[in-house]
This record gives structure tokens, sequence and C-alpha cells, in this order.
């Protein structure tokens, strides 16, 4: 299928292009940026006029609830969700049911995402078997299987000695480790520790379960020269923490999740089960540094945390609700709303949802790597067309999420957010139109 894009506003952070121009789409891959070749003849023309065109996002964290999770989101539902905010490319953790520590579970879920012809599925492989933290898994074997990196989705590794033989392996076969920093024992209450928690009655986590895990992490990486990819950080001494390992040169990189970029523990209210969340929402000295990390470059990419829930298991007392909230599709309109917000310009508002979460991803997605996040001629055409001037609610009619849960809901916040997208177009594909 042939695609011109016209009289857009053509962004590309890897690039540093940002002008007017034309873009001109062919068997799956851009033809040319600027002015079409004169034999060109498409078979779509989308106007741009007072649009954005930018490279598709690629969201570092989406769970899609398949296998085991069906009730609470389908494949189809959740992939809909993804090419409805922008997002073409999306890594999803291993904490499915069964967990994703076989090769032919890894096979089974990309071969029924392919199908849809919507977002590209990059999953992420248990590091231990059943995310127990007791025996490693094939990592080799999961690798050919189309695995992107290893990880123990929330589920800390007790036992240090089994963390440091994984991180060995992985260094030893070049792998990325991907790993949420939070101590076992410390890490079980339910809210950020502190005056609200206190008030509340419950459980706190306190930063240390942050602080700890880091320490514990960044000795074993110098021991074994293994490369980490922190998920969600979430506090301001974890930012401070992670700032010196990237300054001494560890193999680092991280993420920060929507939800702690943008909300904070008062947020909860009054146990409203809708900012149960993990990492719990911390104070606001916490959520200004990683707003600063985030644009400065200390946190390397922004993500969802899509996780979907089902109404039942928001019903339920704070303390006993599942955490998690919808977030694919308000990714792109967050991430606009923090630039805004910081008087960050667009270039780093759309970078650390593009070309930065595809700089993480590196060689695990093989020859993708040239062209995932970025808008280049002879790259594949993964392409967010968007009204950057455009507001809208946040409201469950809207979200095409199974999952309709989450704290930005125009009823809780009372605001809009800014930034609708107009056009997705994945492999040369349009994925998703707005009506």
């Amino acid at each position: 299928m042939k695609i011109l894009i016209k009289n857009g506003r053509v962004i590309d952070p890897a690039s540093g292009t940002d002008s007017q121009a034309d873009v001109a789409l062919a068997a799956g891959r851009i033809l040319a940026i600027g002015q079409a070749p004169a034999d060109f003849a498409p078979n779509r023309t989308l106007d741009a006029t007072g649009c954005i065109v930018a490279p598709g996002l690629v969201d570092l964290s989406a769970r899609l609830r398949e296998p085991g999770h069906e009730h609470e989101g389908m494949l189809e539902s959740e992939m809909a969700a993804a090419v409805a905010g922008g997002v073409t490319s999306l890594v999803c953790p291993p904490d499915t049911d069964p967990v994703l520590d076989e090769p032919g579970l890894v096979e089974m879920l990309k071969f029924r995402a392919e199908k849809l012809h919507q977002a590209r599925l990059f999953p992420l492989g248990a590091l231990t078997r059943s995310l127990k933290g007791e025996v490693l898994t094939e990592m080799a074997e999961l690798t050919e299987a189309g695995c992107v990196g290893f990880s123990q989705a929330e589920v800390a590794v007790v036992d240090t000695q089994v963390l440091q033989r994984a991180l060995q392996y992985a260094a030893t076969y070049n792998y990325t480790v991907w790993l949420r920093p939070q101590d076992h024992f410390l890490g079980k209450g339910v809210a950020a520790s502190g005056p609200l928690a206190t008030r509340l009655g419950l459980g706190g986590v306190p930063v240390a379960a942050e602080t700890i895990a880091l320490h514990t992490l960044f000795a074993l990486m110098r021991s074994t020269g293994a490369r980490v990819h922190l998920c969600r950080i979430s506090s301001a001494a974890g930012i401070a923490l992670v700032r010196q390992a990237k300054a001494e040169g560890l193999p680092l990189t991280c993420d920060v999740s929507i939800n702690s970029l943008h909300l904070t523990d008062l947020d909860i209210g009054f146990f409203d089960s809708r900012a149960r969340l993990s990492p719990p929402l911390r104070q606001q000295r916490d959520r200004d540094a990683l707003r600063e990390a985030l644009a400065d470059g200390t946190v390397d990419a922004l993500v969802s945390d899509h996780t979907p829930v089902e109404g039942d298991a928001k019903a339920l007392p704070f303390a006993e609700a599942e955490p998690g909230a919808t977030g694919l599709e308000l990714l792109l309109s967050l991430s606009l709303k923090w630039g805004r917000e910081q008087g960050i310009d667009l270039m780093r508002s759309l970078a650390v949802l593009t070309s930065e979460p595809a700089r993480v991803l590196g060689a695990s997605v093989g020859s993708l790597q040239d062209s995932l996040g970025r808008l280049v001629v002879g790259g594949v055409a993964d392409v967010c067309v968007f009204n950057p001037d455009a507001e809208w609610t946040v409201t469950p009619e809207v979200l095409r999420s199974q999952g309709k849960h989450t704290p930005f809901a125009f009823e809780v916040s009372g605001s809009a957010l800014p930034g609708k997208v107009c056009t997705t177009v994945v492999g040369g594909h349009i994925a998703y139109q707005a009506a």
C-alpha cells in the first residue's frame, strides 16, 4: 500500500528533524521525507495540516493480560488501545499465566499478536522459572523465540546468589536484564511510607525498599558486567543513585511510569483504588525529581505501565484492590502535558517515547534496530500523526482498552489532556484512524 502524508510538521528526535514536509510510504517502508518522487501514486493521501508527524511510539511496559487474564484484557482490545494511543511497538513483561518461561509460550503470544496486524510486540522472558527466583530459565532459547530481555516483573529475587548467576549468564551472552528495584521484605506495603499512609492506616513501602535494591544491584553489575534496565524508578533517592551509577559508567538505563511522573500519594484521596499502583505513588519531592531526571536524560524513557484491571478487582478496599491502571492511550498526552508544565520542547517530549526507548531495546530487536522509534528513509513505516492542540477527556466510553480504571479519568482530575492521535501507521498500513 502506498500512503502519502502531506502538509504535516515532521518531528524526528533521533535525527533532530523538525520541518514542514510530506512523508511517502510504500511497501511497509518510508520511501521519502520532504518531496515524494514524481512517479509516486498513493493509494491513500492523509492531510496532516496542523498535525505533527512523528515516529510511532515505543512503550517499554505494557501488560496485555494474555495468556491467563483474558477477563481483564484481551489481546485484541489492548492492541487496539495501543494503536489508538499512537503506540506502534510495545514490550510486555513475563508475569502472564502461565509465565513466559518457555519458548513455545513466547512464540504463541507473538504469533497471535502478529495476526492482529496492529502494534509490534516484544516480549520479555522470565529470568527464573515461574518467576520464583530459584532456577534460571533457558535464556538462549527464549531469545531465539523472540524475547528482547529478561525480567522478574514485580517479583523480587530474594536469593542474591541466584540474581548474581542470572546477571553472569546474561552478561556472557550480552542479554539485558530488566528489573524493578524493590526489596522483597520492605516492599510488602500498599502505599508509600509517609504521613498520608500513616493517617490512612495503610501499610507503607519506604524509599529504602528501592535504594537497598539499587545498591545491591549496582554491586552485582560491577562484578558481572551485566547490562540492566531499571523499570519504573519511583523516588528522588533512587534517581540520585542512578545518576551516580551512570556517571560511574555502569551499563544502565531506566524508565519512569506516567503515574509517578504526574501523581503523588495525595492522589489516593479517600482510599481511591484507581491510585493503587505499583510502584506506589510517592511524595511531591519524589515526583519533582523524576520530572527533572526525565528532562535531563538521567531517566531514559517514559512508559505507560499499562495494566488493565477488571472492575471487581478495583471495587475492593484499597489495600486489597489489584494494583494497576490503563495507560496506553494516555501515554502521548501525558508526555506532552509533562513537557508543557516543565517548559520542555516537543523534541524531548517525543524523544522519551520514540528514539530513547528504541535505544534501550538496541540490538535485541534485530533488523528493526536502525529504524524503530525514528523516521528514516528506507526504515520501517511506523508513524504517529497527532494534533498537539486538540484536547480530550478520559472517560470509560472513549477508552478502547478493556481496563477502564485510571487516576487520570476526567471524573477524578476534572481536566482534559492535550494531544489527540489522528492516525497510526504500522508497517505501512493504517492501524488506527480517528473518526
